[in-house]
């Protein structure tokens, strides 16, 4: 990414491929024609802790437009959806940005999309039959069970929820928290991060496993679904506590102490999701700060003639093409036969410019729109909540930061000395020019 590295490759290309142009073009009149006009229907359902069921309705519609499993790109043919590259997918993600509720009509939520992506590589064909398989179709919700609330989970190593091999089963233990989508009515399946009970010491890489508990197992417990500044979200951000729950040792997803390299590996593709609907949601927020302030009036002019307004207008504008272009490199990268190796310091980087660039740009807006824009009726107040929370959520900027600059540095140590010449000493200013 620096020491003077060329970040843009020569294959490279940011423009939409015609197959994105003609997605985007159909999701976009999906949008406008069905999810518009039931906004405001979700919204006060939403408020009221409800999952209003014409949801579903347009899911199936949407399944049947061909809508479906976008965000996908190793989907098998013979699954339903489009198998779209992570860079196609992109500007898709960006428009159902728009709206908190869009990506799950499309089957493209999270956590269900990373779930998908991690069942699609490393599920049993047993695994895939029972869990893939409906998760695919739509018929069933997940969620994937990793943060705790006794440990710094930004460290993934710490987690401590258990899991023992008891026979032919699977014993775990523990409390997680901030588990979205446990509240989904269709929530069938958790992804559990387990440490196992016989990890070695300082081997802290592979002292955890990913388990398939069923929700309904026993000792699986629900305590609350967490408000988030205050806002809870209907799908839930979840404490659980689990009290010795036994499932079969075949719900062991992936190899014995694999869990920390697949959950990391589950990462890359949700962040670029996450970061390209932060940025459709930032383009919404502009767009009604510019509406706002051509419209509203203050010390005799327009708010849009207003040194200040323009200049926050214009400071949202630059940051989020250069966000968008960030992301799309990590897109295009992450689509590679060979990704660079650097990919992990690309995911890190938009995780931490996504998150940044929602806070910035969503308070500007809401200082244009004054009171109005803490209130329900835009959606500004909601954006801003989800953005700071950003910053937390999917691991909090510092870490995302530290695995930047540790790239940076490793990449100095390989190349000490190879700035000497930029240094100036006395006797060279003093020194006579010589051409060589």
């Amino acid at each position: 990414m620096g020491h003077f590295t060329n970040p843009l490759r020569a294959a490279m290309n940011f423009e939409p491929s015609p197959r994105a142009r003609e997605w985007l073009a159909r999701l976009e009149t999906f949008l406008e024609r069905f999810l518009l006009p039931y906004n405001a229907a979700w919204q006060a359902a939403a408020a009221r802790g409800e999952h209003p069921g014409f949801v579903a309705e347009l899911r199936a519609l949407a399944r049947e437009e061909g809508l479906w499993n976008l965000c996908l790109p190793a989907l098998p043919p013979e699954a339903p959806g489009s198998a779209l590259s992570h860079q196609d997918y992109a500007p898709l993600a960006e428009a159902m940005g728009r709206l908190p509720w869009a990506a799950e009509v499309f089957n493209c939520n999270a956590p269900d999309s990373g779930n998908m992506e991690l069942l699609l590589r490393s599920a049993s064909p047993a695994q895939r039959a029972r869990w893939l398989a409906p998760l695919l179709a739509g018929a069933i919700r997940s969620a994937f069970a990793m943060s705790e609330p006794d440990v710094a989970s930004s460290d993934p190593t710490n987690l401590q929820t258990e899991v023992r091999r008891e026979g032919g089963e699977l014993v775990v233990s523990g409390r997680k928290w901030f588990v979205t989508g446990v509240a989904h009515p269709d929530c069938r399946l958790l992804i559990v991060v387990c440490r196992n009970a016989d990890a070695a010491e300082g081997d802290r890489h592979r002292a955890h496993s990913l388990v398939l508990v069923p929700l309904e197992t026993a000792g699986v417990e629900v305590v609350r679904n967490i408000r988030v500044l205050q806002h809870a979200a209907p799908e839930g951000h979840c404490e659980l506590l689990l009290r010795q729950v036994r499932v079969p040792a075949e719900n062991l997803l992936g190899g014995w102490g694999e869990g920390f390299a697949l959950a990391q590996a589950r990462l890359g593709p949700g962040r670029v999701h996450h970061c390209m609907r932060t940025i459709g949601q930032c383009e919404l927020a502009l767009a009604l700060a510019c509406d706002r302030a051509l419209e509203r009036r203050a010390f005799g002019k327009p708010l849009a003639q207003q040194a200040n307004v323009q200049e926050w207008l214009a400071d949202s504008r630059i940051e989020i093409d250069m966000a968008r272009l960030l992301v799309l490199r990590a897109a295009w990268a992450l689509d590679q036969p060979q990704p660079p190796a650097d990919l992990r310091e690309q995911i890190a980087a938009i995780k931490v410019a996504a998150a940044r660039l929602q806070v910035r740009v969503v308070d500007r807006a809401i200082q244009v729109f004054g009171a109005m824009g803490l209130s329900p009726d835009t959606p500004l107040a909601w954006l801003f909540t989800w953005g700071r929370a950003l910053r937390i959520m999917d691991g909090p900027d510092e870490v995302h930061l530290r695995t930047i600059a540790r790239g940076e540095l490793r990449r100095a140590e390989e190349q000490r000395g190879k700035w000497a010449d930029y240094f100036t000493t006395p006797e060279q200013l003093a020194a006579p020019v010589r051409l060589r």
